[in-house]
């Protein structure tokens, strides 16, 4: 299978885990193209004071990797700032939350993966 960039749909999610404005989601691979597996691999675009407010992951874990941009990460107690390269992970049944503090837009691939 091959997927093209314009054949990816864009999910507007707003106030993403109680966070702030709208994530907007280029979703790559489905749930249902993963049964059982996976749940999300998605470019996010989080614009200018948007978040996806601190969550835990339960029965899954989250790779979160920064494209451009800065993102304040929560991770567990610890805030920080991921840059360019940067990637977060956070395993089953630990929290994070992401933030765009900056003037311009956030671009992530975010993977999440089941551990059962």
């Amino acid at each position: 299978m091959i997927r093209r960039k314009e054949d990816v749909k864009i999910r507007k999610v707003s106030n993403a885990q109680g966070g702030n404005g709208d994530i907007y989601f280029h979703d790559w691979l489905l749930p249902e193209e993963a049964p059982g597996h996976g749940r999300v691999f998605s470019k996010l675009v989080v614009p200018a004071g948007s978040s996806i407010a601190p969550h835990q992951h339960s029965g899954e874990f989250e790779a979160v990797y920064v494209l451009e941009g800065t993102a304040t990460l929560t991770d567990g107690d610890e805030v920080t700032e991921l840059h360019a390269g940067d990637m977060n992970l956070c395993p089953d049944g630990e929290r994070h939350g992401i933030e765009n503090r900056t003037d311009s837009d956030l671009v992530l691939m975010a993977l999440i993966m089941k551990t059962l």
